[in-house]
């Protein structure tokens, strides 16, 4: 009988194989053309850093973080030792957590719409964090986005916003 560690090692070998086989196979200016081609498009590489990769690495780093916190409660949700309340405590924060990142999204997609601002919103229980990608904030500015946002509420939120 294959066990699972074997029929993935075969698997793997054998697209080794074949792909070592098309390789050989080439002919060699087909082989010479690929690699020139490929040299050519790396020389054409943009280093330049603008606002929206700071916001891409902010999201990058909360979804890190709310994905570890996922599987960490997933993990308690299929451990059988678990208690039937700790289970439901930990269904109760999944959800939230679901809850949350939707209303990240929608924030975001809101200001981007009122403002024409990009935007990064980390929302963690009553507080609101918003990182605003612009040099020229002004305080009425980000009174109007506070605003913006506390009318999506019923209940008072605390609500920070920052201009990177």
């Amino acid at each position: 009988m294959i066990n699972k560690q074997n029929l993935w090692f075969l698997t793997l070998f054998s697209i080794i194989l074949v792909l070592s086989v098309y390789y050989i196979a080439l002919p060699g200016e087909t082989l010479t053309s690929l690699i020139s081609a490929d040299q050519t498009k790396s020389d054409k590489i943009n280093t330049g850093i603008n606002e929206s990769d700071f916001l891409a690495s902010l999201r990058i780093e909360n979804d890190e973080t709310v994905l570890k916190e996922m599987s960490d409660l997933q993990k308690s949700l299929l451990d059988s030792a678990v208690s039937a309340e700790d289970k439901n405590n930990a269904y109760e924060k999944l959800l939230n957590i679901n809850l949350n990142k939707g209303k990240e999204s929608s924030l975001e997609s809101l200001i981007l719409k009122s403002y024409n601002l990009k935007s990064f919103i980390k929302i963690n229980d009553d507080k609101i964090s918003v990182i605003i990608s612009s040099n020229d904030g002004s305080y009425e500015k980000a009174n109007n986005i506070i605003r913006t946002i506390q009318k999506e509420f019923a209940e008072k939120m605390y609500i920070t916003v920052k201009f990177q």
